[in-house]
Parts: C-alpha cells; sequence; structure tokens
C-alpha cells in the first residue's frame, strides 16, 4: 500500500536511508524536508503489518519534478514496491500539470537504472563524479511529456 509519509514514519524511513545509501539522509534533514511545501514524500507499507519498506521523495517546482530519492529494504525488493512508489510520484506530477520528471542515479546501479528505463526515463547526461564513497558518476534521466 502506497500512502503519504507522515512525521511518524521517520525513524523507519531514516532506517532505510542508512541501510540503502552510502550516504544517507538524517532524521532531521527528513524532517525538515516533510516540512517544505515543495517537497512531497511516499511510503510503501504491507497492508497488516504497516512496517514501512520502502519510500520515495519528490520536489516538485514550476511543473517539473525531480526525484530525489527512492529505496525498498533489500528484504522487500522484486516485488514491484519501486515500481509502485515511481507511478505514484508520476500520478502527482500529473494531476499537478507536471510536464517532466528528472532523476539521477549511480553509473553502476543497474537495477535502478533499468527499472526507471522501463517507466520511460532516458538517460540524457552525465555529472562526472558525482557520487562519494564510492566515488562514481551519476547519470542523468528525464522523463517528459507526463
Amino acid at each position: 500500500m502506497i500512502r503519504s509519509m507522515r512525521f511518524s514514519h521517520i525513524p523507519e524511513v531514516a532506517a532505510i536511508e542508512r541501510i540503502c545509501f552510502s550516504d544517507p539522509w538524517s532524521s532531521k534533514l527528513l524532517e525538515d524536508s516533510l516540512q517544505n511545501s515543495w517537497n512531497h514524500f511516499w511510503v510503501a507499507q504491507e497492508e497488516a503489518a504497516e512496517a514501512v519498506l520502502g519510500y520515495a521523495a519528490l520536489s516538485f517546482i514550476a511543473g517539473e519534478g525531480e526525484i530525489q530519492r527512492i529505496a525498498v529494504l533489500p528484504a522487500a525488493r522484486r516485488r514491484g514496491i519501486a515500481r509502485e512508489l515511481m507511478e505514484a510520484m508520476e500520478g502527482f506530477a500529473r494531476q499537478n500539470q507536471g510536464e517532466a520528471l528528472t532523476l539521477e542515479v549511480r553509473q553502476g546501479n543497474e537495477g535502478a537504472r533499468n527499472l526507471y528505463k522501463s517507466c520511460g526515463f532516458v538517460e540524457e547526461a552525465v555529472r562526472k563524479g558525482y557520487y562519494r564513497h564510492p566515488a562514481e558518476d551519476a547519470i542523468i534521466m528525464w522523463k517528459r511529456g507526463i
């Protein structure tokens, strides 16, 4: 089940950050971001348990959305959760007259790149040496005309 993120979800989302990212967002950054009217967050939960399995963050300004985060716990992957989160963000953008979505992804993250391509994103640019821990290029992807 995909639903809007609440402040009560922050501890679980912060734990997902620490598991999934080498440079995780802090609880404070998540809290501050959740208060910003340009940012929109969703969580994926199992119906019965209500445990957070994944989450997504979208910054939406002037008809364009930047997917800032999408993460699913390793044990919950390959169940379509990331795709559902992507659909939630695109649906939000479409409902708000969005024209395009963009994101950046580690060059070596083939699983994520394949997901984004299957959702209609196209690789358009490279940011050399963008990521640290480990150092890696970022691939910039866009989905236009949503």
